[in-house]
């Protein structure tokens, strides 16, 4: 299911993004037709309107196409809402400054989700503060560690500190509690919306300091708070009592209407 400014969506108006890849998004688990953190998606939307295009959106706009999409939808399924203009050209991208908004709708998984085993690679996201649709990196850096018998990546950076996962944020719980990666990375809404839950630290996390944790998750809105069970060949433990409080506090989120 695709729209695109509100209408079903044809192969032809698709041919820019798939050529050009020039865009950014953001994707939203939705539940009865409820959002945890709808506020925040629709904010990042707007923000990054203004870097990848230099123009305003209006998320309000957006919130109505979404809902011509979605609104006749049951249970649980996440909405992607793609924006890019339709008419750049590969050599112009300074010409995106028309905003198109793409809609589409796929399954959700039944939360919590098991736990990951990650591999350490050493990468960083173009323009990390922006959630583009320049993926190739992230999914090369996936394959890699899908291909060694992992299930996902987990970045670092050139100076060993650790910054996020393919597509999701990383966090950590030591002796005094739950710590974030202070690092280049997107700033997620399922991790903002967990931060509100209490008092969290962010400071650097070095790869060592990682495998050295009492626990390790994966955060964003499909997959919850999703526990790592190795970060390389380091075991850790999926059965913190941090980690359950943490899934708690994001359920217990209450979820804003389409």
């Amino acid at each position: 299911m695709a729209t695109l400014n509100g209408r079903p969506v044809t192969p032809d108006a698709l041919l820019t993004l798939t050529l050009t890849n020039y865009g950014h998004f953001t994707s939203m688990r939705v539940d009865d037709q409820r959002v945890r953190g709808l506020g925040l998606h629709l904010e990042r939307l707007v923000r990054d309107c203004r870097t990848v295009m230099g123009t305003e959106l209006d998320p309000e706009k957006v919130r109505a196409y979404v809902r011509r999409t979605a609104s006749d939808l049951t249970g649980s399924f996440v909405v992607r809402v793609t924006v890019f203009d339709p008419a750049v050209e590969v050599g112009r991208p300074d010409k995106a400054d028309h905003p198109g908004v793409l809609v589409t709708v796929r399954p959700a998984g039944s939360l919590p989700m098991p736990p990951l085993r990650v591999k350490s690679v050493r990468y960083e996201r173009d323009v990390p503060a922006v959630k583009h649709t320049g993926l190739f990196g992230a999914l090369h850096a996936r394959r890699s560690a899908l291909l060694d018998g992992y299930d996902d990546a987990l970045f670092i950076g050139p100076d060993n500190r650790v910054s996020e996962g393919a597509t999701w944020n990383v966090g950590f719980i030591d002796a005094n509690g739950v710590v974030w990666p202070e690092a280049d990375a997107l700033p997620g809404v399922t991790m903002a919306l967990l931060q509100r839950s209490g008092k969290h630290r962010t400071v650097p996390v070095t790869l060592a300091e990682a495998r050295g944790m009492h626990a390790a998750f994966a955060t964003n809105t499909t997959i919850g708070v999703r526990a790592l069970s190795a970060v390389d060949d380091m075991p850790m433990t999926t059965e913190h009592p941090v980690l359950n409080q943490l899934r708690e506090a994001y359920l217990a989120v209450p979820g804003e209407r389409l």
